[in-house]
């Protein structure tokens, strides 16, 4: 079993920044493919960003691309996702999850993640 919490969420004005941490607890993350999702109210579940056991390879949704980063520390089993030039619509809740043999091809879809954290908002004010 492997636990995540998310942490480093909170209100930021549209153009700020904010670094998102996912720290794994219960078993080593550096086995596994770390993803980030987000949701907001009505809307369904989206796919931000994907980084590979080794981070050799990285994934992006579009509306994030160029403007997120996703990073892990497999010494410190925590995954990080830095926002940068926030928008309004980035408001949602975030939630980090792991998943193991996640083919690359897959990264972006929920079902292929075997465990997840509680989430963290993202207010991001116009």
């Amino acid at each position: 079993q492997v636990q995540l919490a998310e942490s480093g969420g909170g209100s930021v004005q549209a153009g700020g920044s904010l670094r998102l941490s996912c720290a794994a607890s219960g078993r080593t993350l550096s086995r596994y493919t770390v993803g980030w999702f987000r949701q907001s109210p009505g809307k369904e579940r989206e796919f931000v960003a994907a980084i590979s056991w080794s981070a050799e390879h990285t994934s992006y949704g579009d509306s994030v691309r160029g403007r997120f980063t996703i990073s892990r520390d497999n010494a410190k089993n925590t995954v990080y996702l830095q926002m940068s030039t926030l928008k309004f619509e980035d408001t949602a809740v975030y939630y980090c999850a792991a998943g193991h043999d996640v083919l690359a091809a897959m990264r972006r879809y929920a079902s292929e993640y075997n465990y997840w954290g509680q989430g963290t908002q993202v207010i991001v004010s116009s």
